[in-house]
């Protein structure tokens, strides 16, 4: 570790070959704590390349835990990391989507960087995590979602999660954590936390045979904020998009703010599935909802991903999804 430590100091970077043997190093336990807090350090002072989160990813999932499942599934995450404590819009839209008809195989952890992770907010509710593969299969056939708790299924980071957590900020495993779902989903909307690493995952997802949406709202926050234009990239191309054109308002950030506490965020998510949310939350659940749903269906459009999105919040559909996950 020490060279490797001295050659990312230099301003050297690692090849996907190197990156990947140094992160199974690293989760297996080879190297001592400060070791480990001190590599993860580095990528908080300079960029990661495209060939080095190849190589992480690579070795994250090499090492995983897989859960494959028959249908086509979807993932919608955000790598959080972006410091703005919103409402848990992704885990909000991801029932808006399962009750839409995509499965959906979330993929989320406790909140590193934020005050309530996915992870933090169903175990309010009271849900039992489970890396049992027919016990998820038995979700997806009930609510059309199952929820994957990280640690389950990555063993081998047991490593570096006490660290991650003292350290408290966002580190390349903010950047992985979309990547590296062991369902091997084949639908993918992912929210990054800065334009630099949206183009780079662009790029990876380009080389494989994934249909996804790769988005960052312009004033820094890592899903559709409603905030200001957002760009994204997908199987075709790029494109930048402003609220207006999803037919929806543009928002302030105390619009969309996050409770300060779990239980705090449990109220708002509640609030919002009940139909009790105000115009604006409501607006950036759906937004990012429609977004997955336009990763799952580009043909037809974004507007028609929106109507979709909406009927699957204003029905009581996804309040539905969310009693049906909380009951398997």
């Amino acid at each position: 570790m020490k060279q490797i430590l001295n050659e990312l100091i230099e301003h050297r970077s690692l090849n996907k070959d190197t990156a990947r043997q140094v992160l199974v190093d690293l989760a297996t336990g080879k190297y001592n704590l400060s070791q480990t807090a001190a590599f993860m350090t580095v990528y908080m002072m300079r960029s990661i390349t495209v060939e080095e989160l190849q190589g992480f990813r690579d070795a994250m999932l090499e090492l995983c835990i897989p859960a494959h499942f028959e249908q086509p599934v979807m993932d919608v995450c955000g790598t959080g990391g972006d410091g703005k404590n919103t409402i848990n819009l992704s885990t909000l839209s991801s029932f808006l989507v399962a009750a839409a008809g995509q499965p959906v195989a979330k993929h989320g952890n406790y909140g590193v960087s934020s005050a309530c992770g996915s992870s933090n907010l169903l175990e309010y509710f009271g849900y039992k995590f489970t890396n049992d593969i027919d016990e998820l299969k038995r979700s997806l056939d009930r609510a059309n979602i199952c929820f994957m708790h990280a640690p389950l299924f990555h063993p081998a980071m047991k490593n570096v999660a006490p660290i991650r957590k003292e350290l408290g900020v966002k580190t390349f495993f903010n950047m992985l954590g979309p990547m590296v779902n062991p369902a091997f989903p084949t639908r993918q909307l992912v929210g990054v936390f800065s334009l630099e690493l949206a183009r780079q995952y662009g790029y990876l997802y380009q080389n494989t045979n994934k249909d996804f949406v790769i988005l960052h709202s312009l004033d820094g926050y890592d899903e559709v904020s409603l905030t200001s234009s957002f760009k994204f990239y997908y199987n075709e191309g790029e494109r930048l998009v402003t609220p207006d054109e999803l037919g929806l308002p543009t928002l302030t950030h105390e619009d969309i703010k996050g409770g300060a506490t779990v239980q705090e965020s449990a109220i708002v998510f509640m609030n919002i599935l009940e139909g009790k949310g105000t115009n604006e939350q409501n607006a950036a659940v759906i937004a990012n909802a429609a977004m997955a749903l336009f990763c799952a269906d580009h043909e037809s459009g974004m507007l028609a991903a929106v109507t979709k999105a909406t009927e699957a919040l204003k029905s009581g559909k996804a309040l539905k999804a969310f009693k049906n996950l909380m009951n398997t």
